[in-house]
């Protein structure tokens, strides 16, 4: 009973939503109005959710002793970070933005310099000449990153021109089919959940 009604509030909501978008009614803009200001108390939630979530994992991995000094790491810095801005505030020179930018700022930059290595390791597959597809994609690349070094021009003064033909051109008519897919993905998916044809989100397998 309780997934009859949740399907029936979610076909409804959804119905009334995509009808709403190709409605010149005051009430449609009344209604756009609403959602935007509902979807905060629904992120809201979503936020509860996602931290009781963060909670339970690192309490659940902490009973490894490999994991639990990260996982004690964590639930401590989650919880310190709250309480230093409540006690002190945001102002700078506080002790939750000394936190922020001593602990957090570094943190964050080491993640995405180490990201760094992986998009070349990735790159260095992927563009390996094997083929005339993988050989024209390592031309384009290294015209690309030609073009935003210092030595472009030194270089030649014709490889800038190239590299914006590349990237308005053969670049974005790629660009634009994959986002054509994705829009009929999240089309198809949508209706899938609507229809109540996709119920996984009900907690079944389908």
């Amino acid at each position: 009973m309780e997934r009859r009604i949740a399907l029936a509030v979610c076909f409804g909501f959804g119905i009334v939503m995509f009808l709403q978008y190709f409605s010149s009614l005051p009430e449609a803009r009344r209604l756009q109005q609403a959602v935007a200001e509902y979807w905060q108390i629904v992120f809201a939630f979503a936020l509860v959710v996602g931290i009781a979530g963060f909670v339970q994992a690192n309490v659940k991995a902490s009973k490894d002793s490999k994991e639990r000094p990260y996982r004690i790491v964590s639930v401590v810095g989650f919880a310190a970070m709250p309480i230093l801005a409540l006690v002190w505030g945001l102002k700078a020179g506080s002790p939750f933005m000394w936190v922020f930018e001593n602990i957090q700022v570094p943190m964050q930059s080491t993640v995405f310099a180490l990201l760094a290595f992986f998009v070349a390791s990735a790159s260095y597959r992927g563009f390996r000449a094997r083929s005339a597809s993988a050989t024209l994609l390592l031309v384009a690349a290294a015209i690309m990153l030609l073009s935003r070094s210092a030595v472009s021009e030194w270089l030649s003064s014709w490889l800038p021109d190239l590299a914006d033909w590349i990237r308005n051109y053969p670049s974005m008519s790629a660009r634009r089919a994959i986002l054509v897919g994705i829009g009929l993905g999240s089309l198809t998916t949508s209706l899938r959940v609507i229809l109540g044809v996709e119920r996984t989100w009900l907690g079944g397998s389908r």
